[in-house]
């Protein structure tokens, strides 16, 4: 059988990614315009500063950890010695192609708001606040600029490198057969101590500190336990989905021959079952919070559950749990490609919703009259739309650079019979 091995960037593939790009540099220029020049007291300027900071911050983290989170399935994958993934795995390294450029993009824009002087994101950035704050200075050694800047720095590069590494493993097999079965075993070996470390890297950042960092210690008075595990379920569902939608659409163009729909419902079962485990982490954080009313647990969710975030807030959990759980439950709708693409659409939009809402009502929150502000979403979403364009570009970039069907891997057969 003939198969097409390498992808070829269609002209309309990347005006697309090309229009959405230049559609994210007129909603920042917009976001900034609307946000600076105005009048108004001195916090209200500082609101409106960091509402545009804000936006950033929220589009460019949720996105990096979207695209972060393929890397953690094929290392997950590894680990597990599965060869089910096989298939399609170029399309999971492709899109991990992507983490250094946000990665960049992201350390940029977290450092300018460290270091940017307005401390209506991070209270904590400002040191003669936390002299006067007995909880922030309790926290002050973990909760400073200079942790902040190593620690953000250091988990980009490690991401970065890691996931160098796993891809080139993975290419190095495509013109260098294996010639013992000796070799093959060594081969996976290497993969699989690889992946622990990659594996390693990412529970101490994505599923522990990281989140404390750019993202609890927005509200850096309040905390959870879970905080950690919610991020990672909802950018890692998103992952998934985001891998689901360049299956579907490499599948409708002709390639990933060997890639059917026993592949696609088990992606499928992934985005049903990480919607799940996120209501579940969702529902325990919310209810154990609710149901003790402690004042300082319950000031993270009064604005949000109860307050102006309110529609907000229970859109994205009718979003992110009942239309994933109701749709994806039944057997055909994982393996029908328009049910796939519409729910991955939904989840991805869904859960950025969800970052938005656990970013804004602190900076868009006045200390002085203790009103909380809803901004138009509008500008956010076309940020939004620029790094999904950029998103694009890059994985379609990486597609190019290698066959879409690992060579050679001793999993390869694995994954062309593989039945569910």
């Amino acid at each position: 059988m003939s198969i097409r091995e390498n992808f070829t960037v269609p002209k309309r593939y990347n005006t697309i990614a090309f229009a959405l790009m230049l559609l994210g540099v007129i909603a920042i220029i917009g976001l900034y315009l609307t946000t600076h020049g105005g009048g108004g007291t001195e916090e209200e300027k500082k609101i409106q500063d960091a509402r545009f900071w804000a936006s950033l911050l929220q589009n460019s983290v949720y996105f990096l950890l979207v695209v972060n989170a393929s890397m953690f399935f094929i290392c997950a994958t590894t680990l597990a010695w599965g060869g089910w993934q096989m298939a399609f795995r170029r399309v999971p390294e492709a899109i991990s192609a992507v983490v250094p450029v946000i990665g960049v993009l992201a350390t940029a824009i977290l450092l300018a708001i460290v270091y940017g002087g307005n401390d209506s994101i991070y209270h904590w950035t400002n040191a003669e606040h936390v002299k006067h704050d007995s909880i922030l200075n309790y926290k002050k050694g973990f909760l400073n600029k200079g942790f902040f800047t190593v620690f953000t720095i250091l988990t980009v590069v490690l991401w970065s490198a890691l996931g160098w590494k796993m891809r080139q493993l993975s290419r190095s097999t495509d013109d260098n057969p294996f010639a013992t079965k000796k070799e093959a075993r060594k081969y996976i070996w290497n993969n699989t101590i690889w992946a622990a470390l990659y594996m390693i890297v990412f529970a101490l950042t994505v599923m522990s500190t990281l989140p404390w960092l750019w993202l609890m210690s927005i509200d850096a008075h309040w905390y959870s336990t879970m905080y950690s595990w919610y991020t990672f379920a909802s950018t890692f569902v998103a992952g998934m989905a985001l891998i689901a939608l360049f299956v579907v659409y490499l599948k409708n163009n002709n390639y990933l021959e060997y890639a059917n729909e026993e592949h696609l419902h088990d992606i499928g079962k992934f985005m049903f079952a990480f919607s799940v485990f996120w209501t579940y982490l969702w529902f325990s954080q919310f209810m154990l919070i609710w149901y003790a009313n402690i004042p300082e647990e319950t000031t993270y969710f009064k604005p949000r559950a109860q307050g102006p975030y309110s529609g907000l807030f229970w859109l994205m959990f009718i979003i992110n749990f009942i239309a994933p759980f109701l749709i994806l439950m039944r057997r055909g709708s994982k393996r029908n490609y328009g049910t796939v693409t519409l729910m991955a659409l939904v989840i991805i939009f869904g859960h950025w919703l969800d970052l938005y809402q656990m970013v804004f009502p602190g900076p868009m929150t006045n200390k002085t009259t203790g009103e909380t502000q809803v901004p138009m979403i509008l500008w956010d979403l076309g940020v939004a739309l620029g790094l999904a364009g950029l998103i694009m570009f890059l994985t379609g970039r990486a597609l190019t650079k290698a066959p879409l069907l690992a060579k050679n891997h001793p999993f390869v057969k694995e994954s062309l019979i593989h039945h569910t």
